[in-house]
């Protein structure tokens, strides 16, 4: 059972100028090989996140041993390499978490250790991870269930589409606790919401429900399996591929 809308390929999707280009040989001699690239990939990244290549999409899920899933420096590093990896060879990307976190935001602990010129560089790694997911040259979509909050919030806005389950709530509680986000979620969220909402929800910690945050635009539909309905959507994209003949058909978001 799904609530949502459809739309045409997000502004930014495709290639590094917004475009939507064709693959040339080399794309296609690097997805031949997509293979032992998520074999390379798993390889460096074994702690913070799970890489499945199901043929049609990778699947990333986020794992941490409390289940928050929280943003931690190390987990930001493996998070930007794998995605920056995974754009030799592209596939439909779906981040997800587990049943009660997409994830719960940076690691705050984290955050108050570091000053100065990490600060710095934890915000422009943070910008890098987003930034690569938002221009990544196939759909990206975020299948969130339960709490997605700070951090974990920017990471979904930078997705091409967020589907989430019911009884997911959506915050970013930063102003509350002194921080306000570096990681461009004050430039995205606005973007999907508008000023006034977005306001309410980085300043005074407004948090939101599914339902509300289909409303205002900040998700693009309910389902009771998020994950099982991005797989469905890549799936019809491929169908409109194979029956258009054409490489980047409109497709269903």
């Amino acid at each position: 059972m799904v609530a949502g809308s459809q739309g045409s390929p997000p502004e930014g999707y495709g290639d590094r100028t917004g475009g939507v280009s064709e693959p040339g040989p080399a794309v296609l001699l690097a997805r031949a090989g997509c293979v032992q690239l998520i074999a390379d990939v798993r390889a460096h990244v074994p702690i913070h996140l799970t890489i499945h290549d199901l043929g049609t999409h990778v699947e990333i899920r986020l794992v941490s041993k409390d289940e928050t899933n929280r943003l931690t420096l190390a987990c930001v590093r493996e998070l930007h390499d794998t995605v920056r990896s995974l754009e030799r060879a592209p596939k439909p990307l779906i981040l997800t978490g587990n049943g009660k976190f997409f994830s719960a935001g940076a690691e705050l602990s984290e955050i108050q250790e570091i000053a100065g010129s990490s600060a710095m560089g934890f915000a422009q790694m943070g910008q890098d991870l987003m930034n690569g997911i938002a221009q990544f040259p196939s759909p990206v979509y975020a299948a969130i269930h339960g709490y997605c909050m700070g951090g974990g919030l920017d990471l979904a806005l930078a997705c091409h589409r967020r589907i989430a389950s019911a009884h997911a709530v959506f915050g970013h509680r930063g102003a509350a606790l002194g921080l306000v986000t570096g990681w461009g979620g004050t430039q995205r969220l606005p973007r999907l919401v508008g000023k006034g909402r977005a306001l309410a929800m980085l300043i005074a910690a407004e948090k939101l429900h599914a339902r509300d945050a289909l409303a205002i635009g900040l998700i693009d539909a309910i389902a009771d399996d998020p994950v099982a309905e991005a797989v469905r959507r890549i799936r019809n994209n491929e169908n409109a591929a194979s029956h258009t003949g054409t490489a980047h058909p409109v497709m269903e978001f």
